[in-house]
């Protein structure tokens, strides 16, 4: 077998474990979406059919294809199961493949920490999202966890990166302090503080010029979204946090393309730079 076979065969079994391990921690998602508006532990209870109570069967528990084969019922009582459970599966395992495909995991070693970073960043996110859909809460350790994440994100960041103490200091309130004022002006009526300490946790690991990237997209979709639920008799009252996560996602996989895209747009960059049209933001400006 020639070397770049076995390399081609390597990076593919990579990627694949990406994918296998991601629907693996979708399964876990699954129960920090259930368990943490309930404030459930977990990891003591075992996973059981909502309708029966019976505790779910080892084989049954088999990401993705355990619900395919039970054709979405339950093996004791035969009570439909939600499809919702295999989507969070399936979308973390192929949000995983894509992160990874994007950044590289054998590029070097701080891009595989980094493209590992993001992965973790982007099942968090998927907790927010579909937690704030059904309860209109965050949970503040998942948030927590997207902050802390921006240490080694500090540590082990690419060069081109664009990531700072500055960046990140300012980034903590620059999306956050914004938000902040609207609950305080709207008594908590218009927005949660989840949505404050969440903003907060993405400014810390994106920097400040791409957390400003997220919250302008998360408001332009909650802003749709609003007018849609609206418009079908809905209530003007929706979670915000599903579009602040996806504004979030969007800039940490494009967060410098949509910041060129705009200061182009705009005429920034050659304010800015003295330069007509930039193709990217130069990289040695934002790296430490």
């Amino acid at each position: 077998m020639s070397e770049n076979t076995q390399y081609t065969l390597y990076v593919s079994v990579l990627y694949l474990f990406m994918f296998l391990f991601g629907a693996a921690v979708g399964s876990f998602l699954n129960v920090c979406i259930y368990r943490l508006p309930k404030e459930e532990s977990l990891i003591k209870s075992n996973s059981h059919c909502m309708t029966c109570g019976t505790p779910i069967l080892k084989r049954d528990l088999i990401p993705i294809v355990s619900w395919c084969m039970l054709r979405g019922k339950c093996r004791a009582c035969g009570a439909p199961i939600s499809p919702r459970y295999t989507v969070v599966e399936a979308m973390n395992a192929v949000g995983w493949l894509l992160i990874s495909l994007r950044y590289g995991l054998v590029y070097s070693f701080e891009t595989t920490i980094h493209a590992i970073l993001c992965c973790l960043v982007y099942s968090a996110l998927l907790v927010v999202f579909f937690m704030d859909w059904d309860t209109q809460l965050i949970s503040t350790p998942v948030v927590i966890f997207i902050g802390v994440l921006a240490i080694p994100e500090y540590i082990f960041r690419p060069f081109e990166s664009g990531l700072d103490i500055v960046s990140m200091v300012i980034g903590l309130f620059a999306a956050s302090v914004p938000l902040l004022l609207i609950w305080l002006i709207s008594k908590g009526r218009a927005i949660g503080l989840g949505d404050v300490y969440l903003m907060a946790a993405a400014g810390l690991f994106l920097g400040w010029q791409r957390v400003i990237a997220a919250l302008f997209i998360g408001v332009i979709l909650a802003a749709i979204a609003g007018i849609i639920i609206k418009s079908r008799g809905g209530s003007s009252q929706f979670a915000f946090g599903p579009w602040l996560s996806i504004g979030i996602l969007a800039a940490m996989l494009f967060g410098w393309e949509i910041c060129t895209a705009y200061m182009n747009f705009t005429g920034l960059g050659e304010i800015i730079y003295g330069e007509g049209h930039i193709t990217s933001l130069p990289s040695d400006l934002y790296a430490a």
